[in-house]
């Protein structure tokens, strides 16, 4: 009994200590509420499922900027637009180019170390694109003992341009207010043809 009403004071100091300490550390975390964003990112496009009968993958990619701003210490929304750098192709008779899109994000972060936060954000995209036959494909299509699978498909791609989007991913503070961002998610689905489409992006984004 006597040992345990010895312990209690320094137990109450061990708690008085921890909980200033803990409230030293909550007042030097900066607040992100109000801070506004830019970013540039470069963006692996992976199209799967192109094709009704094919069901095809291909790569391409974009480049895009990110301007954004916190709501809140948790939550944010952005904005991008984007262009594509290069075309993927299908069995070399379908080339798919995104010519551009742009895409609005509402989501939620939140710290997982000192200099690193988590983030997941969900939103609307609006993509135009093309798929184009090449030579190749022409050839086929023109042969009417050896029709191209890919014919129908060579027209605006996606067939449906709004799409439902959403993302996960990582930034990493390496210099005061910039981030290195690692992320990937889908960026539409085409609900005419079934084709999707993912994209991984890394970048570098600034908040002041």
């Amino acid at each position: 009994m006597n040992m345990l009403l010895r312990d209690i004071p320094t137990a109450a100091l061990l708690m008085a200590a921890l909980l200033t300490t803990t409230t030293a550390i909550a007042q030097d975390k900066k607040s992100r509420e109000g801070m506004t964003y830019v970013g540039l990112l470069a963006t692996a496009l992976n199209h799967r499922s192109v094709g009704q009968n094919t069901l095809e993958t291909t790569m391409s990619s974009t480049g895009s900027m990110v301007l954004g701003t916190h709501i809140s210490d948790h939550f944010h929304v952005e904005i991008r637009a984007g262009a594509g750098t290069t075309t993927g192709e299908i069995d070399n008779e379908l080339e798919l180019d995104i010519e551009y899109f742009a895409s609005w994000y509402i989501g939620g972060h939140y710290p997982v170390t000192d200099y690193a936060n988590a983030y997941a954000q969900f939103g609307f995209s609006h993509i135009e694109g093309v798929a184009t036959l090449t030579p190749l494909g022409k050839a086929r299509e023109a042969d009417p003992d050896d029709r191209s699978p890919y014919a129908s498909l060579a027209n605006e791609y996606p067939d449906s341009s709004f799409s439902v989007s959403w993302l996960l991913g990582l930034d990493f503070e390496v210099v005061e207010n910039g981030f290195i961002v690692l992320e990937g998610g889908r960026l539409f689905e085409d609900t005419e043809t079934g084709a999707n489409t993912f994209q991984f992006s890394t970048g570098f984004k600034y908040e002041f």
